[in-house]
């Protein structure tokens, strides 16, 4: 096929390409809209073009050096966990009071509904005298390494702008989410696994979707890379049939010479995320199996997790949480979908459901602290369990279901943290007598991001990115968040 030399050309010149080689009007436009768009301009020399995840000083002396948040998707009832209230109890199945529903919404109940007093018996354990119901038997046992936050609430009622907003900081998707924040500020310790890590189980994704471990409008490299301990640790990651190691090394150096020539001529910070993540996800073909590779724990450890090796569970999420950290991985995620305790049959009610959900977890999570401490990891390793919003001390009946279950419920809900700079054994924060609203010691989502931040050695109101114009925070632009010294060590 003949093609006119000048047609070939032109076809083979790529849009950038063209762009700059268009003089100094419509090339020098397009170059600096490339280089102010979204706060880029400036950026790239700022940036260690070899090592963006290197480790990074915090802006002050930091209490933890490394993060395991523990998020149970779909928000777990506190009321049948950690909020044990009497007065519940003795108005269990009888019509709510009218003050609880005036000028309220809620997501499906309707009417008048009834009172729902927790159908678990609960008891006081640990030095603080906490309050814990019979589903936590294991917990109870570590009760004393943690700091019970009963005070929590948020101003979202639906799951996916609820958890977008204690991730990301805004309800709305687009934002970067903590775990990039951290990475973006810290870097990481090891550099030859991703800064920032997502194990998810409960059989799906999270309401809030993958946006929960984007990295918005921070560049890529920092965005979380999801992992999985069933299976392929990480799809895609290894070399295509026909291209053996050798080959691939050739490859990527080639690139990296082309990559760093462009990064240079443009300052496009995603250029340098391309060739990071290049050569991170070829030192990754040999780290991520080996760090995953649970069947190399003792039985004994395995056992006090309930870890099962080929399993796609939590507790080999919990487990794999302590392997990444103790490698130097900045920021561990996991999600469990499924306590979205409704009541609308027995997939998601508080009888049949629910303390199925609880012996998921609860071994798992008690395990996690034990090994953190005998290891001497958790004194620099901050632990945080909880949902995105709360459920109500009414039974929701949607549809005039017969089983039990809460609807969703923005204004108090209970978390727990430990390690990092955390006081151990200690409940903060009160409801009042029904569980419905907060009587003291109140911590909003943004007090949360900022406290987290500052165990970090970050400072959350000056911790920030230029985008769109603006300095962009975790915590949003309002002078918003306080840290919660209450709490802390």
């Amino acid at each position: 096929m003949n093609l006119d030399p000048k047609l070939w050309s032109a076809r083979a010149i790529t849009r950038r390409q063209f762009f700059h080689s268009t003089g100094l009007s419509l090339g020098t436009i397009a170059l600096g809209g490339l280089l102010s768009r979204d706060g880029y301009a400036g950026v790239a020399p700022k940036l260690n073009i070899a090592r963006p995840l290197a480790p990074k000083k915090p802006a002050f002396a930091r209490k933890a050096k490394s993060i395991i948040y523990l998020h149970m998707s779909g928000a777990p009832p506190s009321l049948d966990l950690f909020d044990w209230k009497p007065k519940l109890a003795e108005l269990n199945l009888k019509p709510c009071p009218e003050e609880l529903l005036k000028g309220q919404r809620f997501a499906f109940i309707k009417g008048v509904p009834k009172m729902l007093g927790s159908p678990y018996k609960f008891s006081q354990h640990g030095h603080s005298g906490a309050w814990l119901s019979e589903t936590l038997p294991h917990f109870a046992e570590i009760v004393d390494d943690v700091a019970i936050i009963k005070s929590m609430w948020t101003d979202q009622f639906n799951h996916a702008p609820a958890e977008l907003f204690i991730y990301t900081g805004s309800p709305r998707f687009g934002a970067a989410s903590m775990g990039s924040w951290i990475t973006y500020g810290l870097g990481t310790e090891n550099q030859d696994l991703p800064g920032f890590v997502v194990l998810l189980s409960g059989g799906t994704d999270p309401t809030g979707g993958k946006s929960l471990w984007g990295s918005g409008f921070l560049p890529s490299v920092y965005q979380g890379v999801q992992c999985r301990s069933a299976g392929e640790p990480i799809l895609f990651a290894n070399n295509p049939p026909g291209m053996d190691r050798s080959s691939r090394r050739r490859t990527l150096d080639a690139l990296d010479k082309l990559d760093e020539i462009e990064a240079k001529q443009f300052g496009d910070p995603e250029t340098v995320t391309r060739l990071s993540q290049y050569e991170l996800a070829y030192r990754m073909q040999i780290s991520v199996p080996d760090v995953m590779d649970i069947s190399k724990e003792p039985l004994q450890t395995r056992e006090l997790y309930g870890a099962r090796p080929g399993e796609g569970s939590f507790a080999n999420n919990c487990l794999l949480a302590r392997r990444l950290v103790e490698r130097g991985v900045r920021y561990v995620q996991l999600y469990d979908w499924g306590w979205d305790i409704h009541g609308t049959g027995a997939g998601d009610d508080l009888l049949t459901q629910f303390p199925k959900k609880c012996r998921d977890v609860d071994r798992a999570c008690a395990a996690l602290i034990k090994d953190l401490k005998q290891r001497g990891l958790l004194d620099e390793t901050l632990v945080i369990w909880g949902g995105e919003f709360g459920r109500t001390p009414m039974n929701e009946a949607r549809g005039g279901s017969i089983f039990l279950g809460r609807d969703h419920h923005p204004h108090c809900f209970t978390i727990w943290m430990a390690g990092g700079g955390v006081k151990s054994g200690i409940v903060h924060g009160e409801t009042d007598e029904l569980g419905y609203g907060i009587a003291e010691g109140k911590v909003s989502v943004r007090d949360l991001q900022t406290t987290i931040l500052h165990l970090m050695g970050l400072d959350a109101h000056q911790f920030s990115y230029p985008f769109q114009g603006l300095n962009q925070r975790l915590i949003g632009p309002a002078e918003e968040g306080e840290v919660v010294k209450e709490i802390l060590v």
